[in-house]
């Protein structure tokens, strides 16, 4: 009997000791992981601030494939919010506060403790890369909060996986969704032609890019200084593509509503009188032109059809990446002669 009495003194001893250590834990976390992803901050931002996308990347319903989630009215920017129930309880996180493509403030409550503050902070790495913070912090933590914390490493050690597991699947989804495409062979159509200013150069066909990428943008800003009134979207109409030698001519344009009487030597006018075409629509990346191009010669004979030798050749960008950073909503339109 003596024994057990010991016993139980040794055990309330315990107790007490493991409850003054529970509490003299520190009753705020702060919980902070990083991930560079090859994306641009908008791209990310996107995907971050819409609720509706978290499940595709969510660690936690990704252990608990079962979890209940339920969506509001709005679900997206500042006052959006969604509701989760799992085996450990009930949940809603809320975004709080937004900077576009830089900053999201968020507080999320699970069941009746008191609400932690999540941030997400985007920063430009490298060109086209962006490093992305995402942090979760506390304060005024309950008895048993602290408790499963200490005799579980701390919330680090709890949470630490979790975060680094959802940038993981995070990095995943935004690079696999900006390289996703479509090649449409929209068939024949009639182009209306028109008056455009342009440029032209000739270059080597691995520098085609750079050189398109500087030249293009000269005719826009001139275009934009002398105030003429742009038709449509800038495209580049191609003169010569000599994969054997290696050497593209093509001119950088810019369709005008009228003729234009330019007054730089570089900056010069043309008219493409109507033609009948094949057109094909991508939309996705530039650098599934090459497959958009082969795949429309490659129907012109398929069809019975016979390419017009001295017809244009037209590389039409519909959409301005400035305004669409995600490549996957680019929509660049193809137009190649055939004779009638």
């Amino acid at each position: 009997m003596k024994a057990f009495k010991y016993l139980l003194f040794l055990l309330l001893i315990l107790i007490i000791g493991l409850s003054i250590y529970v509490a003299v834990q520190p009753n705020s976390f702060e919980v902070t992981r990083e991930r560079t992803i090859e994306a641009p901050e908008a791209v990310i931002y996107n995907q971050l601030i819409d609720f509706k996308n978290w499940e595709a990347w969510s660690p936690w319903i990704e252990k608990n494939p079962g979890t209940k989630v339920t969506y509001p009215e709005q679900t997206k920017g500042v006052g959006g919010s969604y509701a989760w129930e799992d085996d450990d309880g009930v949940g809603n996180i809320k975004t709080i506060n937004a900077n576009p493509n830089s900053s999201i403030e968020q507080e999320m409550q699970f069941d009746d403790f008191a609400p932690s503050n999540i941030s997400w902070n985007l920063e430009s790495a490298e060109e086209g890369k962006t490093k992305v913070t995402w942090k979760i912090s506390g304060k005024d933590l309950p008895f048993m909060f602290k408790a499963y914390s200490a005799f579980s490493g701390g919330f680090d050690a709890m949470m630490g996986p979790d975060f680094e597991r959802g940038l993981e699947k995070l990095d995943s989804l935004v690079v696999a969704n900006m390289k996703v495409y479509d090649i449409t062979i929209n068939g024949i159509t009639e182009h209306g032609g028109g008056f455009y200013i342009y440029n032209t150069a000739s270059c080597k066909m691995d520098d085609f890019e750079e050189t398109m990428k500087t030249m293009l943008p000269k005719v826009g800003a001139y275009a934009t200084a002398n105030n003429i009134t742009m038709a449509g979207p800038p495209f580049i109409s191609y003169h010569k593509w000599d994969e054997k030698n290696n050497a593209v001519i093509f001119s950088s344009c810019v369709p005008t509503t009228s003729r234009v009487i330019t007054t730089d030597s570089d900056i010069l006018t043309g008219q493409i009188e109507p033609f009948r075409a094949i057109k094909t629509t991508l939309k996705g990346n530039y650098t599934n032109l090459k497959e958009a191009w082969e795949k429309t010669m490659a129907y012109i004979p398929q069809q019975g059809l016979e390419f017009a030798e001295t017809g244009p050749m037209l590389e039409v960008y519909v959409t301005d990446p400035m305004n669409y950073p995600n490549p996957a909503d680019w929509v660049t339109e193809i137009y190649i002669a055939i004779k009638d």
